[in-house]
């Protein structure tokens, strides 16, 4: 007789780093991963400690990659003692990341994102809504040739070859869902997005900054069935039925249709532009979106999401300085497009364990988020194996304690002053005009047609 499965609430939580990896690294996940991977006769490195050892080096301290490698390895070969040893030297393991296909690497990613679905599903959603942040960084690299004839530099003449990176950021817990990279020397944030639309699930909310607009990106994102949150700035026209002042301007029906797509005779995009009313600053938050009822996303929600959209301000913070990612190690093209693949699946695993272990909050209760410091540290604690009187607490239990300050703040965090960086002027608001009896015409006549 086949026995029930055992509900995922009542399996024990897991003890050590390895068995709460366990829980995302599942055989499923392995068998995706090694269907990817091109079929060898018994290479020294094979696929599992390969990736095991990849990932693990994000986490590990160290002033280089050899470093990193060594204490790694250390931890997968004391935890595996009964397989078989991979590599010993840094050059080996260099020769088999290069030969490892990006498939691989994308497969796991793709693994990985649907436990996170799984595991994380009790806090997945809000208000009928599954809200997501977009947002994009770029990453340093050494200043080989290779690099800067194959990357470019980014910014100014004098600036080393850099990587851009888009993320789309789970605004619930602040787990990263999905990602692409491209040159940092030729950022394309609206591409990448469209690139992405395919792996949102449904009832994704996109909650983006003011350099999301554009007449195509909504038309993409229409297409494939996404509703957006993205904020204006003074450079959009939009245009009313009927004359609003911005003085008294709340809430209401708004038609987004810029001149070239007038002139093409392509339809407008009908969509609710919503007025934020900041307490603490002067400036208001215009915002875009194309739920067109305040039932299903009302203003105080609208404010709320937007609120959050700073988790992806906090991932790129985590990635960049607490991993120390701010700059790449890797001196190839190939090494820096897997070193950058690696340590972002890295990043999500470490967020997903400890939003996995974090009690889920009550719905009159604010949200309760790991502090990816904290998480950290448990993890190199594991990896060293020094865990002093601990050592009899699972590593969930400690994962628990994990989590944030909550405390409530009187006044806005200060922000240093540091070279070389502009100050930050908030987007005005957008322009709305009246449609024209042409435009209104030509309206109609669009509508006929279709």
């Amino acid at each position: 007789m086949v026995q029930a499965r055992k509900p995922s609430r009542l399996r024990p939580r897991a003890r050590t780093l390895l068995q709460s990896l366990r829980e995302f690294l599942t055989p499923e996940v392995w068998k995706q991963v090694r269907k990817a991977a091109s079929r060898r006769k018994m290479p020294r490195w094979d696929v599992r400690p390969l990736l095991l050892v990849f990932l693990a080096m994000t986490w590990c301290c160290g002033e280089s990659l050899p470093e990193k490698f060594e204490a790694a390895r250390g931890f997968y070969v004391i935890c595996h003692d009964k397989r078989r040893r991979p590599g010993e030297t840094f050059p080996g393991f260099q020769q088999a990341v290069g030969k490892l296909p990006m498939v691989v690497l994308r497969a796991l990613a793709r693994g990985i994102r649907g436990r996170i679905g799984q595991l994380l599903a009790d806090r997945w959603s809000i208000g009928g809504w599954i809200p997501f942040g977009c947002d994009g960084s770029r990453l340093e690299c050494p200043r080989t040739v290779e690099l800067e004839q194959r990357l470019g530099q980014g910014g100014k003449e004098d600036s080393a070859p850099t990587v851009w990176v888009t993320a789309i950021v789970h605004l619930l817990t602040g787990v990263p869902w999905v990602w692409r990279f491209g040159r940092g020397s030729k950022p394309s944030e609206r591409s990448h997005l469209v690139q992405m639309l395919k792996d949102l699930p449904w009832q994704a909310l996109v909650v983006a900054d003011a350099g999301y607009y554009g007449y195509d990106l909504m038309l993409e994102l229409l297409g494939a069935g996404v509703s957006f949150l993205i904020r204006m700035s003074s450079t959009v026209t939009l245009y009313t039925e009927q004359n609003t002042a911005l003085t008294d301007f709340r809430e209401g029906l708004v038609y987004y249709w810029p001149g070239r797509a007038q002139k093409k005779g392509l339809p407008p995009v009908q969509a609710r532009l919503l007025r934020v009313r900041s307490k603490k600053r002067k400036v208001d938050v215009w915002l875009l979106t194309n739920v067109l009822s305040s039932r299903r996303l009302s203003l105080s929600d609208a404010d709320r999401f937007y609120r959050w959209r700073w988790e992806n301000e906090g991932y790129f913070r985590t990635y960049k300085r607490t991993l120390a990612k701010v700059k790449l190690m890797s001196r190839t093209i190939r090494e820096v497009h897997r070193e950058a693949e690696a340590s972002m699946i890295a990043t999500q695993l470490l967020l997903a364990q400890g939003a996995r272990a974090l009690p889920k909050a009550k719905e009159e209760e604010p949200r309760v988020l790991c502090s990816p410091r904290k998480v950290v540290l448990e993890i190199r604690r594991e990896l060293s194996g020094r865990l002093g009187s601990r050592r009899g607490v699972k590593f969930s239990e400690r994962l628990k304690a994990c989590c944030r300050e909550r405390r409530k703040r009187s006044s806005p965090k200060a922000t240093r002053s540091w070279p070389r960086r502009k100050d930050h002027k908030p987007p005005g608001p957008p322009q709305i005009l009246k449609l024209t009896a042409a435009q209104k015409r030509l309206i109609s006549r669009i509508r006929r047609a279709a």
